[in-house]
């Protein structure tokens, strides 16, 4: 390939890649206050989880959010049914997969992704909560960005639920007996474990959303703190580390 070849395909794709950002803004600017569902597109119908998904996203659909999934089949799809079954938003940003990844029938809104990271933006930006239910590498990356922004204070600080602690417990293990520091690494700070929530409660996870709904009103109706402006992406800019400080409370 000549480089003028490869410049201007590059070229290109940088207009594809903001026709995807100009199309997710325009479409989810509108819907208003939501939490986005994680899970694997494998759980089966008959599954305990799709039906805790549904179940969930129904909850969470009366208490006025719209449900924002990835848009496939699984966890995905009992997410975006359960807001259905309530007549509430429901969502999907679907991603074009080399095994084409089918579109469940339950999204009232569907937008189509060819990219990761925009599609992920999508997510960040309009939740004002992460659910994150047993699932494969595609929810583990969903998750550990949520807290490499939230550690990093690179975005106001959200809940992030972990659904199954039968499921989770392995890697939460991991995390305490080899990224702590009393275990020898130091990877992490003790607080980081704060960043989330483990738990097999639904009604936990509804609350644990709504009261941080009315501290993110509370928040906003305050004055601006310096340093912390946002930069339009679901995003703030950054604070220095001696600023940040992580003990304020979950969503202080």
């Amino acid at each position: 390939m000549t480089k003028a070849k490869f410049m201007q395909e590059d070229t290109w794709r940088v207009f594809r890649i903001m026709s995807e950002f100009v199309d997710g803004f325009e479409t989810m600017s509108r819907i208003g206050p939501a939490v986005s569902i994680f899970g694997s597109a494998r759980t089966p119908r008959s599954d305990t989880y799709y039906h805790k998904a549904r179940k969930l996203a129904s909850k969470l659909a009366e208490e006025g959010f719209a449900i924002i999934t990835g848009g496939g089949p699984g966890i995905m799809e009992a997410a975006n049914r359960g807001a259905h079954d309530v007549r509430g938003t429901s969502i999907g940003l679907n991603i074009t997969l080399p095994q084409e990844q089918r579109a469940n029938p339950y999204a009232e809104f569907q937008l189509d992704f060819r990219y990761f990271f925009a599609r992920l933006v999508m997510f960040v930006k309009y939740a004002s909560a992460f659910v994150c239910f047993p699932g494969g590498f595609g929810t583990l990356h969903e998750f550990f960005n949520s807290m490499t922004l939230i550690q990093t204070g690179k975005t106001e600080r959200f809940p992030v639920v972990l659904i199954g602690r039968s499921y989770w417990r392995g890697l939460l293990n991991w995390i305490r007996h080899t990224l702590l520091p009393a275990r020898g690494y130091d990877k992490i700070d003790p607080e980081d474990e704060d960043l989330f929530v483990l738990t097999d409660s639904l009604s936990e996870t509804v609350r644990i959303v709504v009261e941080a709904r009315e501290a993110a009103a509370r928040r906003a109706a305050a004055p601006s703190v310096a340093g912390q402006r946002p930069t339009g992406e679901g995003t703030v800019e950054g604070r220095p580390s001696r600023i940040y400080n992580r003990k304020n409370g979950l969503y202080g």
